[in-house]
């Protein structure tokens, strides 16, 4: 096993790091008070090749690997969660959906422009009334002639007033015995006629990023705009999510980072009872628990990177990170925040903005307790992971960067 960076890893990392310093870590605290994304700030990811970052060359990416993508996300979510949310949906449940499922048609047409950051994709899935039971989702996509006619209410969608496409999965085929059979997925443009959208205001965190609700209603799709075949929507959905989960979860180690490195900063510099208080042993006490958990997480984001450069179905280890890594920074968001005690109640100090930021991890794509009932179903064995007719293609340095 060798766990040593590549000099593309690091350089990538550091270009990720430089940006989000010099440009983000000025207006972050503003964006977060008055509940809006930086002006400009996808366009600029999409500049920097971060919007397409592991996707090859020829689809309009940077044609990194999927290691890459983990440690993109975690510098950005070390400044702000919010940046790391626009990586989940456009990249890991939109575009990498697309490489893996989509006719060569659909990926010049929509996984290109999404690449090379000229547009920007969303997700469809979680409903008004459906989350977790994906299979009872409201929304329907009837058959008429060329094209299907959607209608529907999707909610919670982040970058929903911002993207260009949505990846919608509807009820096709309601007379199929199994619910899940019944969906299938679609790529919509957000500016056909019948597609509404807006935002949500008022969210504890992740007030930064674009969360919002999408409506179709009579929303004519051109059936070449189908993404799978009728019928593979609930597993798209699902493999979407594999993606999507490893983005949050490596985020999620970002945010243990941050949450760590800010509380020794702090630590050094606060003095209680004639010295400072890294001397306390309790402070050390949580300081110790954000390392351990930091380096857990971080060796979960490489393997799961290095399975996903492997071709290997990585369901089972991604939702362990997911769930492990989103648990554990909610866990060091609260306990820096103790840390800098009075001070770490306000946004004077960022800690605070973690701990809201981090809370809703631990919700979407996936609650915790999801987590648990897939681990603990692995572990007896009943549950296993059918093979897909779409696997996402496994790294290839020299396809990927022809």
């Amino acid at each position: 096993m060798d766990f040593t960076l590549s000099e593309e890893h690091m350089q990538v990392q550091k270009m990720v790091r430089d940006f989000t310093r010099k440009e983000i870590a000025p207006v972050i605290k503003e964006a977060d008070r008055v509940q809006s994304m930086p002006a400009g700030v996808l366009e600029r990811m999409g500049e920097l090749g971060i919007l397409g970052i592991c996707l090859p060359v020829k689809y309009g990416g940077q044609g990194y690997d999927y290691i890459t993508l983990g440690l993109v996300c975690e510098e950005l979510e070390a400044m702000d969660t919010s940046l790391r949310v626009a990586m989940s949906v456009h990249v890991g449940l939109n575009s990498m959906a697309l490489l893996q499922w989509g006719t060569e048609e659909q990926k010049q047409k929509f996984l290109k422009p999404q690449a090379q950051g000229k547009k920007f994709g969303m997700f469809g899935l979680t409903e008004p009334g459906v989350g977790s039971d994906v299979a009872n989702m409201a929304s329907t996509a009837r058959r008429d002639g060329d094209d299907y006619v959607i209608n529907g209410e999707k909610m919670w969608i982040s970058l929903a007033s911002k993207a260009h496409h949505i990846l919608w999965v509807a009820r096709t085929n309601p007379e199929r015995p199994d619910p899940h059979d019944q969906l299938s997925a679609f790529v919509v443009e957000t500016d056909r006629p019948g597609v509404t959208r807006g935002d949500i205001h008022g969210k504890l965190g992740v007030r930064a990023g674009s969360t919002g609700w999408v409506n179709c209603s009579d929303v004519r799709v051109p059936a070449s705009h189908r993404l799978g075949e009728e019928g593979e929507g609930f597993k798209i959905a699902m493999s979407g999510l594999d993606n999507g989960r490893y983005t949050v979860g490596s985020g999620a180690v970002g945010l243990i980072r941050a949450s760590l490195e800010a509380s020794v900063k702090y630590a050094g510099e606060r003095k209680a009872f004639g010295r400072e208080i890294g001397k306390h042993q309790l402070v050390q006490q949580k300081i110790s628990r954000m390392v351990r958990d930091y380096e857990y997480g971080r060796l979960m984001m490489l393997k799961v990177g290095w399975m996903k450069n492997q071709g290997l179905r990585n369901t089972r280890e991604t939702s362990l990170l997911k769930w492990f890594a989103t648990d554990a920074s909610f866990d060091a968001a609260n306990e820096a925040i103790q840390i800098h005690g009075a001070y770490g109640y306000s946004d004077e100090y960022d800690v605070e903005r973690y701990l809201r930021n981090a809370r809703g991890a631990i919700i979407y794509e996936g609650t915790s307790e999801i987590h648990q009932l897939m681990q603990a179903g692995y572990a007896l064995g009943y549950r296993q992971d059918g093979e897909l007719r779409c696997e996402l293609p496994k790294y290839d340095p020299v396809a990927w960067q022809g």
